[in-house]
């Protein structure tokens, strides 16, 4: 298995997680986006998050070795010599499809094509390339740095080595692969995840109980770090509407339709920590508001 360059497609909050970790282990980074702006943030949130590594000795190297590791482009030639590429763009199927389209054109016929979808078929993903077979899915958990479990999804076309090289290339990076063998909506963790999640927003819809009791109850009962609804506002409220969305679409399973409070919170630009103001409000520091 060749693992020297991963090019990831997509700077926001998990193209840059997944960018750091790979980073930390030794694999040379080029990280895309359409935007230098974007970019530039990018580089400036990895940066802080390697440095706290750094402070807590999990790391054995320094800030800068890390960092010296990841190059940042506005084009996607970078993608021509990588080993493995992996798009973490906005979840929905026509920009996915548009950024594999280019990346057909330049990746070589062995490089592995990843998907970090959280809730999109492998295979519809897939669908725009000359290489299903090397297609697959690498589904990363926010925050990327600090969670080990990451779903690899096979497409119904994706080859028995493609399907072993996501798994390798799991463990390469000091994560832990969930296999998922059969391409569906929304995969494993994700299915069982958004039926709690959605629960929790129909009980605060109904008056049943608030956000803060809810996902206070979900930490002291079930060990969660964060909460459903804490979790949801760090993510992006719109983020996790259009992943329930394109499983609904898919299965038409009721279960997973969104309530109207998440909707409507969507439509009036209340996202969560990057709009200040979500399941809970926020200062201008990310901090929330007492």
């Amino acid at each position: 298995m060749k693992i020297d360059r991963v090019c990831i497609v997509g700077s926001g909050t998990m193209g840059n997680g997944i960018a750091q970790v790979c980073a930390q282990t030794g694999i040379s980074v080029s990280l895309c986006d359409i935007s230098k702006d974007m970019l530039d943030k990018a580089i400036k949130n990895i940066t802080w998050s390697v440095s706290k590594f750094a402070e807590k000795g999990k790391i054995s190297e320094g800030v800068d070795d890390v960092m010296s590791r990841i190059r940042i482009s506005t084009e996607y030639e970078p993608a021509g010599d990588a080993d493995l590429v992996i798009e973490a763009v906005f979840e929905k199927l026509e920009v996915k499809h548009d950024v594999f389209k280019k990346l057909d054109k330049i990746v070589g016929r062995e490089t592995i094509l990843a998907s970090n979808t959280s809730a999109i078929p492998i295979s519809q993903i897939a669908s725009v390339t000359s290489r299903p077979e090397n297609f697959i899915g690498l589904h990363f958990f926010n925050p990327v740095p600090m969670l080990k479990a990451v779903e690899v999804i096979r497409g119904i076309s994706t080859g028995d080595d493609a399907f072993q090289y996501g798994a390798d290339f799991v463990r390469y990076i000091g994560k832990e692969p969930i296999m998922v063998n059969r391409d569906i909506a929304g995969f494993i963790l994700n299915r069982i995840n958004m039926l709690s999640n959605l629960e929790a927003m129909r009980l605060v819809e109904q008056g049943v109980a608030t956000a803060e009791d809810i996902d206070k109850g979900m930490r002291l009962a079930f060990g969660r770090k964060m909460g459903p609804l804490e979790t949801s506002d760090l993510v992006g409220i719109e983020v996790g509407l259009m992943a329930y969305t394109n499983v609904y679409e898919e299965e038409k399973d009721l279960r997973f339709y969104p309530p109207s409070i998440m909707r409507r919170k969507v439509l009036a630009g209340h996202l969560g920590r990057k709009t200040g103001k979500g399941w809970y409000e926020y200062n201008e520091d990310g901090s929330r508001k007492s």
